[in-house]
């Protein structure tokens, strides 16, 4: 196993994959190939989905092309720093509208983020970690990619393996290196 991966200490069992899954700011100068994104893209077509309507949709380019650099501009400068080193820039959006009627589909953005934790697993699955990111300006995302008014960018996603700490800025590597943790299921369920 990579020594920078940072596994979950659970207190029931629960899937390898989910003890694996966290979202890193290291990322190793390894690409992501093509197929690679592929087959995390069919995991995501897979999920849960309101009547099949499958409201996403992901827009995403490799290092070192000028669709990185155009996405990697729509970051925060908080979030511009480490993503510099991942390996695919995506950005992942929901339609607000269901096609079959231009109806409000309330449910688009859980749809997503279903979508989202299917292609999360796939890719822990085959090495490759994603850090999702609420910090990017979804204005300039729906400028530079043209967006029609029902698709609303949620959250842009960096994707990597997993790189050594040292290479971050000393904020992000103390958050890099500190043990996961999680609020116990307690506080945020009830049985009645």
């Amino acid at each position: 196993m990579n020594k920078h991966i940072k596994t979950a200490e659970t207190e029931f069992p629960v899937l390898d994959l989910i003890q694996m899954r966290w979202s890193p700011r290291a990322f190793a100068d390894k690409p992501v190939t093509e197929t690679d994104m592929h087959t995390i893209l069919e995991a995501g077509s897979w999920a849960a989905s309101s009547g099949n309507e499958q409201p996403w949709k992901y827009v995403y380019a490799m290092k070192g092309t000028p669709g990185f650099d155009t996405l990697w501009n729509c970051l925060m400068e908080g979030n511009q720093g480490w993503t510099k080193h991942a390996a695919v820039l995506m950005v992942a959006i929901a339609r607000k509208t269901f096609t079959r009627n231009g109806k409000p589909n309330v449910h688009a953005e859980h749809d997503l983020g279903q979508s989202n934790a299917s292609m999360f697993l796939q890719a822990v699955s085959m090495g490759i970690y994603p850090h999702p990111m609420g910090g990017f300006f979804p204005d300039k995302v729906r400028e530079v990619l043209s967006l029609p008014e029902d698709e609303k960018p949620v959250c842009m996603i960096a994707w990597g393996y997993p790189g050594d700490p040292e290479m971050l800025d000393e904020k992000n590597k103390q958050s890099e290196l500190q043990p996961r943790s999680r609020k116990h299921f307690s506080e945020f369920s009830k049985m009645l």
